[in-house]
């Protein structure tokens, strides 16, 4: 539903017949006209990359440190980015060299040793392995777009290893040395000044994001914003976003009630770190704060000096990020904050699905089939083992029916795996849809889940809603619920 340019201020679109790809979607009920405070992350929350240029920045800065800082061969430079490869909620193996994708259940359903598929009994293999994540030493998880480029550069190298054993660096520093190299690019500024440099080229200017901030103040909420990055970087990123967009927001820090820069998150929500105020050029003004005030920028601080300073605490709060740890766990597991999370990714994945439609049936035909040859089949073996048939002539009949039941399951499995294949193939040709492996949601789809209040592409989405929407989200069904 559009709106005219003369009234897009004061009119805004509602939730109905909403196109699926600018939907928001609820995990649990949350009624916006509880919330008094709403806050967003910056780097893909309101400001979406551009995500091919972006990994081709950050793998040009990454190769460069590789070879001056780790004395890498200089032919790596030549390595260029793969868009496709990788996607979010991915698995590093940094003893084995393996990328690997995880169901909800940490089952290994694909994976990659350098940009060579892993076998089925390569995958196997990770039957007896616990995964752990944020604890183990040996797995790291791909959690955000910004980690794509060091993926993709991990399985690059890790061939390159393997053509080259004379280099003798073993795949867990390899992975030390990526992180080392990437972490410079960022620490020194490098991939910063090249965005700041022609902001056009990295970012997605979306006009609607300004609409949908001045609906939520006009719903009397407060608005505040709260990103690892610095100042000077918020400054010129802010600015292109929502500078001169609506009249009434001359500046981009009209829009906000609070501005807190370099919060250091998740250790926002698990540390005492105090605020100060600082200046667009990240000079410290003010050691010593003890209130907000509008228009002014503040860095560090705690969530609970922050609860203290504004008033708002607990579900009173909803908090916006693409970070499903330092932005979603960390800050629902210690603060009570409601939630969202921006899934950048899932918009063209929706596009792909509505085009998809007639694959996806041909899908769920093979899977209700397969159901029913296990039925029957089990039902055969129910027979046997009730000595329900007697006869010779029975048990020939009988072993004749069962064997023609198992082949054609042998074939309508190798069927239902061809057409997962396939459709999944269309999403990302390496690893399919993000949120999905075969019937499981993944690693990544099952913390969405358990974690985002609600999901959506973008943070624009909401122009769709009233501020004082009540998600409800749909009913959970256990297994021995669905008939």
């Amino acid at each position: 539903m559009s709106t005219t340019k003369k009234n897009f201020i004061d009119v805004f679109p509602v939730a109905e017949h909403i196109d699926k790809t600018r939907a928001v979607f609820c995990n649990r009920d949350i009624r916006l006209d509880n919330i008094n405070s709403v806050g967003f992350d910056m780097d893909y929350t309101l400001a979406l990359y551009k995500q091919e240029a972006l990994d081709a920045l950050s793998v040009e800065l990454t190769l460069e440190r590789l070879i001056k800082h780790r004395n890498y061969p200089a032919e790596i430079a030549s390595i260029k980015p793969e868009p496709e490869f990788a996607i979010r909620g991915l698995v590093i193996d940094k003893k084995l060299g393996n990328i690997i994708k995880l169901d909800s259940h940490r089952h290994v359903g694909k994976g990659y040793h350098g940009f060579k598929e892993l076998t089925r009994n390569q995958r196997f293999d990770y039957r007896n392995v616990t995964i752990r994540l944020n604890t183990d030493e040996r797995f790291a998880l791909v959690d955000t777009l910004f980690a794509l480029p060091e993926a993709f550069l991990y399985a690059a190298l890790v061939d390159y290893l393997e053509e080259h054993p004379e280099l003798d660096i073993s795949f867990l520093q390899l992975y030390d040395d990526i992180r080392f190299a990437i972490d410079m690019a960022h620490r020194d500024g490098s991939i910063k000044v090249r965005i700041m440099a022609d902001v056009e080229k990295y970012i997605i200017a979306d006009p609607e994001l300004a609409i949908v901030l001045h609906k939520i103040r006009s719903a009397q909420k407060k608005i505040f914003l709260m990103t690892n990055s610095y100042s000077a970087y918020t400054e010129k990123v802010m600015s292109f976003l929502f500078d001169g967009v609506l009249p009434d927001y001359p500046s981009w820090r009209n829009y906000f009630d609070v501005i807190i820069t370099g919060a250091h998150k998740p250790g926002f929500f698990t540390k005492n770190k105090a605020f100060v105020e600082v200046n667009a050029e990240e000079e410290v003004l003010d050691e010593n704060v003890t209130r907000f005030e509008r228009g002014k920028i503040y860095q560090g601080g705690n969530v609970l000096d922050f609860e203290k300073f504004t008033g708002d605490k607990g579900e009173s709060v909803c908090y916006i990020g693409d970070h499903i740890y330092g932005d979603i766990v960390r800050s629902k597991k210690t603060s009570a904050w409601r939630t969202v999370m921006i899934v950048q990714e899932m918009e063209a994945e929706l596009n792909l699905a509505g085009e998809l439609r007639e694959e996806l049936v041909r899908v769920q035909e093979f899977e209700r089939e397969l159901l029913r040859v296990n039925s029957e089949l089990a039902f055969d073996k129910s027979l046997t083992e009730s000595h329900r048939i007697r006869t010779d002539e029975e048990e020939i009949e009988h072993k004749a029916g069962r064997d023609r039941l198992k082949r054609h399951r042998k074939k309508l499995m190798i069927k239902l795996e061809d057409a997962e294949n396939l459709f999944e193939s269309k999403f990302n040709h390496y690893w399919g849809l993000i949120f999905k492996l075969g019937n499981e949601n993944t690693l990544f789809g099952a913390q969405v889940e358990d974690y985002a209040c609600l999901y959506t592409g973008r943070v624009s989405n909401f122009l769709y809603y009233s501020p004082n929407h009540y998600f409800r989200s749909p009913r959970q069904l256990m297994p021995h619920e669905r008939f």
